[in-house]
């Protein structure tokens, strides 16, 4: 596979189809390079293969296997073609890496459907991993373990810079077939896969997590174990990627899956077809390396292997989170005709202006949350004017906003939801805000509809520069751009929120 410099910039910002063929599935993504560095997702497939079982039993795909494989990859193709891949990049993991006749597949692909299938080591897997997973999360250091269903890599990084890495064979899919033979399984069986788990990741000589460190985790099953926790809870974002998953959580979540009988598994909500045989030897892998590492909790991450390759060939590197969330909110403004780049950044700059003035002890996240808000209020506009605000936060919410918390979502959605007066603008997003989060949000949330009132009667173009002072108990905004002005419901919001009146002088006005 080429890796220069000029072939990335030759593919840069076309989309670029990239299969991975695991131990368990295979999967296609076709992903586009927008204008702003962010990553867009054209189109995607997964087929179970579930190639690591006859691996592991005989040490060769079988013919079956084979046409399984051949026949998704075929599929992946098509897919591919009809989304405009101008290339296709695919690599295969653990079981090819362990199939005495991997040649022959590789071989059959290479010739019938043009495609070149290498074969990937650990440390190569590893590094694609993280360049997938820990670029999207608020991350700066820790481990990143990718569980699939032959292998687990476990990767150390420092200032969001890969540092070294680690291949187990300690796949979800190699376990459960090796260790767990009773349905529903035994105490027995459980120890000793939790055993020969733990034995092996002290053999790998993986250290425990420092002070300040995170514990990132990607692939299926972690992934699952989080859409199961979700579901049990009424939780607001629908995305896993984001999610924090605390280990009495996966302590809880693995015994009860381990309880039950297959069939009775797979009915379990969140967890996804054809992985109920999987998941419990995944689970406890996981488990155990949250103990053996000392991790409270798990950053689930939903990128991986196949992002991690694709900005191997459409970018450099792993930016800083701020810019990959600047990036994440560009490029979704950039999806709306209504959207309007000198509005947005004077609302933005009026918005941070009132708060530095009235508010200078808020917090950085609220901070950068007031910003967003006020960036992207005008998408709203697209689908319905006099309910922006409301269809604004639900957007933010299922967006691919990448380098955000799910915590940090939820403030900037709630600002942007409170920006209407009426109704609380924390209520929705309860299992992410604190009840002391409520004032700094609420006020927030009014700057930004008097930050959107004030520029939406500002000529275009026209710099909207304010000044801002209290006296006594008015709250005296100055802006010389504004042409004219009346309180309305915005007066109303701002006393009871700030417990002040607001006085606006429009230019010209006497003071």
């Amino acid at each position: 596979m080429a890796h220069d410099g000029g072939l990335a910039q030759d593919l840069r910002h076309q989309p670029v189809a990239v299969i991975d063929i695991g131990s368990n599935s295979g999967r296609l993504a076709v992903y586009r390079l927008d204008a702003h560095g962010h990553l867009r997702i054209l189109a995607s497939a997964r087929a179970a293969l579930r190639l690591v079982i006859e691996v592991d039993d005989t040490h060769n795909l079988s013919d079956e296997a084979i046409a399984r494989a051949m026949e998704a990859l075929r599929d992946f193709r098509a897919m591919a073609l009809g989304a405009g891949a101008v290339r296709i990049a695919a690599v295969a993991t653990a079981a090819l890496r362990d199939a005495a006749n991997s040649g022959q597949l590789i071989e059959q692909i290479r010739r019938e459907l043009g495609i070149h299938l290498e074969v990937i080591d650990g440390d190569r897997e590893a590094h694609y991993g993280f360049l997938g997973a820990v670029r999207g999360l608020p991350v700066e250091h820790g481990f990143l373990f990718d569980l699939g269903g032959g292998s687990m890599q476990v990767s150390q990084f420092r200032h969001r810079r890969f540092v070294r890495d680690w291949s187990l064979p300690l796949g979800s899919l190699r376990l459960s077939h090796t260790f767990l033979h009773d349905d529903p399984p035994t105490q027995g069986e459980i120890r000793r896969l939790k055993r020969y788990v733990s034995d092996l990741i002290e053999e790998a000589g993986i250290p425990s997590l420092k002070s300040g460190d995170r514990l990132v985790g990607t692939g299926g099953t972690v992934r699952n174990l989080a859409k199961m926790d979700s579901r049990a809870r009424d939780y607001p974002i629908s995305r896993v990627h984001g999610y924090v998953l605390d280990r009495k959580r996966v302590r809880e979540i693995t015994s009860l899956l381990a309880a039950h009988r297959l069939k009775k598994r797979n009915a379990l909500p969140g967890l996804s077809d054809e992985r109920g045989d999987s998941i419990v030897g995944g689970a406890l892998t996981i488990e155990t390396l949250m103990e053996r590492v000392d991790a409270h909790a798990i950053h689930v991450s939903g990128q991986g292997v196949r992002e991690g390759l694709a900005y191997s060939l459409l970018s450099e590197g792993v930016p800083p989170t701020r810019a990959v969330r600047e990036a994440s909110v560009a490029s979704l403004t950039s999806q709306f005709a209504s959207w309007n780049a000198d509005s947005a950044t004077r609302r933005a700059s009026v918005a941070i202006s009132l708060l530095k003035a009235l508010e200078p002890r808020a917090t950085s996240q609220i901070q950068e949350a007031l910003a967003h808000a006020a960036r992207v209020l005008d998408i709203g506009r697209s689908i319905d004017f006099f309910n922006r605000h409301e269809h604004v936060a639900d957007i933010v919410v299922a967006a691919d906003l990448n380098g955000f918390s799910h915590r940090e979502i939820a403030l900037f959605a709630a600002i942007v939801r409170g920006a209407r007066a009426g109704g609380s603008p924390t209520k929705p997003y309860d299992p992410l805000l604190k009840r002391e989060d409520r004032l700094p949000i609420e006020r927030a949330a009014t700057l930004l509809a008097l930050a959107d009132d004030i520029e939406e009667r500002c000529p275009p173009g026209a710099s909207v520069a304010l000044r801002c002072q209290v006296r006594g108990r008015d709250v005296v905004v100055s802006v010389p751009a504004l042409a004219g002005w009346r309180p309305r419901d915005i007066g109303s919001q701002f006393e009871r929120t700030f417990g002040r009146t607001l006085v606006v002088k429009p230019g010209g006005a006497k003071s």
